[in-house]
């Protein structure tokens, strides 16, 4: 029987990760936040009073084993000068099946059908929740898109008003032999899945082990100057008795000059591996070179990633 392995996240982390993931012999359930409130996804929120769709597509694109041209479709923006402009075919198509089966949950599923997914998908919750930043300076921003654009350092971040978590989300905890916290955005797409208490009583409560797949570059705002063990800590500030068990972080060495030209179009540095911090966090860790450079841009070699994924699944 495939070991089950459940990958929380959001945002372009969590989609690039499952892209390599569902190449192995796993059970999959992508557990996925839905506060993103920008472009298409915030006007249908706003007009539909449904959860943020725009992450939900790209999980299902990335888990889809259907046709590259029905992959194409679903990312289509059209770019128009009518209220179609900007939106995305997958987040219509979402928002009417949300509207036709009267659920997120049963119209992704609906579409999962479709789209021949290697996996499921689910949303953290149904509730149109707004997700708030707390900012060093004290102020309040109100918002994931106002938080992202905003210039100053984020301290914490919270619902508005306490989210629901779906009930899938979380049986596919209590029943998961591994639980994966997804690179992606640290405060905006991985945190907003722990600020739910029942996520995190089911966290507690699971036999799972919970693996952190560090991200390999610095987000500016959220994680300046981070270091491997400053993602660790700052997660784990928000689990609750059961802290990461297991880091994946990339050991590679980023050379100055690709560096130096990724900072100057993304304004993002390297994260450095300070192994000896980490060792002190009561972690297994799990090293390697991940890192691959598509378009002139660091990304993860999901491939690579992944395998070493599965392995520690196979061993343990």
């Amino acid at each position: 029987m495939n070991k089950k392995v459940v990958v929380l996240g959001g945002g372009t982390g969590a989609s690039t990760l499952l892209r390599g993931l569902k190449q192995f012999p796993i059970d999959l359930t992508a557990i996925i936040s839905v506060c993103d409130d920008g472009s298409s996804t915030g006007i249908l929120r706003e007009e539909f009073n449904i959860p943020a769709v725009g992450d939900i597509r790209r999980v299902l694109v990335s888990l889809s084993e259907t046709e590259p041209l029905v992959m194409e479709l679903f990312n289509y923006r059209f770019n128009t000068t009518s209220d179609l402009d900007g939106h995305t075919v997958g987040n219509i198509l979402l928002t009417a099946m949300a509207e036709i089966t009267g659920n997120l949950s049963d119209g992704i599923e609906a579409l999962s059908k479709v789209l021949n997914l290697k996996g499921k998908v689910v949303p953290l919750t149904e509730d149109n929740v707004v997700l708030m930043g707390k900012m060093e300076d004290g102020t309040i921003v109100e918002g994931e898109h106002n938080i992202t654009k905003s210039k100053k350092k984020i301290k914490k971040v919270f619902y508005k008003e306490e989210a629901t978590p779906t009930k899938e989300a979380i049986e596919a905890i209590k029943d998961a032999d591994l639980v994966i916290l997804s690179m992606g955005s640290l405060f905006t797409s991985i945190i907003p899945n722990l600020i739910c208490k029942d996520i995190i009583d089911a966290l507690d409560n699971s036999k799972a082990k919970i693996m952190y797949a560090c991200n390999m570059m610095t987000q500016p705002g959220e994680t300046d100057n981070f270091k491997v063990s400053d993602h660790v800590k700052l997660l784990n500030e928000y689990l609750g008795k059961h802290k990461i068990d297991i880091v994946i972080a990339n050991s590679g060495n980023i050379t100055d000059s690709i560096a130096l030209k990724y900072e100057s179009l993304e304004q993002k540095d390297p994260v450095i591996f300070d192994k000896d911090e980490l060792s002190k966090l009561n972690c297994k860790i799990i090293d390697d070179n991940f890192f691959t450079i598509t378009n002139n841009l660091i990304r993860h070699d999901v491939i690579k990633l992944s395998l070493r994924i599965f392995s520690y699944l196979l061993e343990s």
